[in-house]
């Protein structure tokens, strides 16, 4: 195993501040986004009232609206954002990324992994696959603050579609989330059937992000004590700690 003291490890800028920002802010975003989620599941073994459970959802669309703003700024930052922050610098593939991901793994096990100031090969995939779940969760809850909660973007159509308001407005004068008195049977019901798929992949991947998180988390604990480039400490400060080149420089 190559051991290097810290003297010889040179600092190197890889993160900018949207990204960093947009780190901590999701970070924060999720763990209440699954909080919340995770007492709206057990709500009845919980004991909370109808009533309780539909001030939860409305608190968990309010956090998951900071998260969509957050989610789509990141999005569009890999287009404009700094090096390390585009896609490019992100999704795996493109020339030699299988001999560069063989590469790092044989190094890694040998203790003498290549460096990289973004991404590491396999670090590519989960940040992609995360990526991936963050927008899957963000499109399917978005719909269901529409079809639950009646709230933008979809919430209108949904209110018109459960009250079969049509074009008459003045029905949904007074409809509230969770209030079924003015509710339309027929086109509740047809409602309430289209968003049974979206319920269903949104608690789907409401598991698989919890996964993937344990796996992240655990991912960079030992990459840090593996390599002990600053892995963690960069999401604060922006700079990762080498003492050779990096290959991705």
């Amino acid at each position: 195993m190559n051991i290097s003291t810290n003297a010889n490890r040179q600092p190197h800028s890889v993160w900018d501040r949207t990204t960093r920002i947009f780190h901590w802010l999701n970070v924060i975003c999720v763990l209440l986004l699954i909080i919340i989620g995770t007492v709206i599941l057990n709500a009845n073994s919980l004991g909370v009232s109808a009533e309780g459970k539909v001030s939860l959802k409305i608190l968990h669309a309010y956090v998951g609206y900071v998260f969509t703003l957050n989610l789509l700024w990141r999005l569009i930052w890999g287009f404009v954002g700094g090096k390390y922050a585009r896609w490019r610098a992100i999704l795996p593939g493109g020339k030699g990324y299988l001999g560069k991901t063989s590469n790092y793994v044989k190094g890694f096990r040998n203790g003498d992994a290549p460096a990289y100031k973004g991404h590491n090969p396999l670090g590519k995939i989960m940040v992609t696959a995360m990526l991936f779940l963050l927008s899957a969760q963000m499109v399917t809850g978005l719909v269901l603050a529409g079809t639950d909660l009646y709230f933008p973007p979809f919430g209108h159509e949904f209110a018109e579609w459960a009250t079969g308001a049509g074009e008459d407005h003045s029905m949904l004068v007074g409809l509230e989330p969770g209030q079924k008195e003015m509710l339309d049977p027929e086109g509740y019901a047809a409602m309430r059937e289209f968003r049974a798929p979206f319920i269903e992949i949104h608690e789907i991947i409401f598991y698989l992000l919890i996964l993937a998180i344990i796996l992240h988390v655990a991912a960079v604990v030992i990459t840090e004590i593996r390599e002990r480039s600053g892995l963690v400490s960069a999401m604060f400060s922006g700079v990762k700690y080498f003492d050779k080149k990096p290959e991705d420089e």
